[in-house]
């Protein structure tokens, strides 16, 4: 990086931490305007829904089309596989010839979640070293986006192409904040596709120094009573796993919250907790009622036999136990709620599908794998369908990335 571009990194983060949060990318997409003459800047951000992007503009700029709340307008571009979505998934820089310009589309993207694109109009082709450099610049705004949207719900409202119901609003405060996660040894991402009356399912992960922690769930019932259901389950094993009890603490200790709280007489939640080791490959599971999970290798998907329990809440002195497999470089664990499953969805061969994506990045799979299940039950769920993937590199080691993505796994469209 010659000095010049990091001063002017600089001047943006500079300009980010004085300007308020709202107005943070305005700040610094004009600092790159000025940096490379740029003829205009757009921060498009990815959907909710996973199959649009959205660009977020103030209501200065004339004419835009779009969502409206007070000053904001937020602009909806479906994808439709072309070059917009073809940056987001490759996960590298596309350039746009046009009649008076050319447009770099560069993807905003930290440790492997693809946040948006940033879309810059430059007078002149550039070359390479430039749309490198562009590519950088998208990789800064990526942490700007992340420290920002913390404090102001621009961001989250632009994303939502959909309204909100209260218990869709519950369930997505139980989700992680990144639904992507590369590492040395491992990539994970995880996807939630909401029924018509949400249903309770949620997934989680965090990663500590040599472990990686897991969960997928999912509560008896819909609504705002299942959210709430959730919402006990979720909050009582993280703060578990947070205190670092062991799996099989973590579920007495969620099992007895949820028997002892819920709002509903009966509730309970059905679960998959696992931790693997990031040094050796050694993966802990422990299934609580919960759909089994699904250990993709050497092109064979296979359910894991794990020691049975009951769901958590259902018998509140209820013991539990747990199951071991190490992991192989290049397996793809795989854990599903039962809506992958339930009545339209059960048409769908899962070790097949599991097989026809295996090439395909987590961030990637998912999606791909919730698109299978709207094919082939419809657009309307009569359940929440929830997975999380986690493919395993093999144990610790160096991350090979370029502006924010390990460019040699991603995607490349057509699937």
């Amino acid at each position: 990086m010659e000095e010049n571009e990091q001063a002017v990194l600089a001047e943006m983060l500079q300009a980010a931490e004085e300007a308020a949060p709202v107005e943070a990318v305005q700040a610094v997409t004009g600092a790159i305007v000025a940096a490379l003459n740029a003829l205009g800047v757009s921060l498009l951000i990815a959907d909710l829904s996973g199959r649009a992007l959205v660009r977020l503009t103030h209501q200065t700029a004339i004419g835009r089309a779009g969502r409206r709340q007070g000053e904001e307008t937020a602009e909806v571009l479906p994808f439709d596989g072309g070059p917009y979505e073809q940056a987001l998934r490759q996960q590298a820089a596309v350039v746009l010839p046009g009649d008076d310009r050319w447009t770099v589309l560069a993807p905003v993207t930290e440790r492997g979640e693809a946040i948006g694109l940033l879309e810059i109009d430059l007078p002149d082709e550039p070359d390479a070293a430039v749309t490198a450099r562009i590519a950088r610049t998208a990789h800064a705004l990526a942490f700007v986006v992340i420290a920002n949207r913390r404090h102001t719900d621009l961001f989250e409202w632009g994303q939502r192409s959909a309204p909100f119901t209260l218990s869709a609003e519950i369930q997505r405060r139980l989700l992680p904040a990144s639904f992507t996660c590369e590492a040395g040894a491992f990539a994970l991402s995880g996807w939630l596709e909401p029924a018509a009356s949400i249903g309770g399912d949620t997934f989680d992960y965090s990663v500590a120094r040599d472990t990686l922690h897991v969960s997928v769930t999912d509560a008896m019932g819909h609504g705002v009573a299942s959210a709430l259901t959730a919402t006990l389950g979720v909050g009582s094993l993280r703060n578990t796993r947070r205190h670092g009890d062991s799996l099989i603490t973590q579920a007495q200790l969620a099992n007895r919250a949820v028997a002892e709280h819920a709002n509903v007489r009966g509730a309970y939640v059905t679960a998959v907790l696992g931790r693997i080791d990031l040094t050796t490959g050694r993966c802990e599971l422990l299934n609580a009622g919960h759909v089994p999970p699904m250990l993709v290798r050497k092109g064979r998907a296979t359910p894991l036999e794990l020691p049975a329990n009951f769901p958590l809440g259902m018998f509140p002195d209820e013991g539990y136990r747990s199951g071991e497999v190490t992991l192989l470089p290049g397996d793809r664990l795989v854990i599903v709620t039962d809506g992958m499953r339930e009545r339209n969805a059960a048409d769908l061969d899962l070790p097949a599908a599991l097989l026809r994506i295996a090439h395909l990045h987590p961030r990637e799979a998912v999606r791909a794998l919730s698109d299978a299940v709207l094919a082939t039950a419809g657009p309307i769920l009569a359940d929440d369908a929830t997975l999380l993937i986690v493919d395993w590199y093999g144990g610790h080691g160096p991350r090979s990335s370029i502006a924010g993505a390990d460019t040699d796994r991603a995607s490349s469209l057509p699937w």
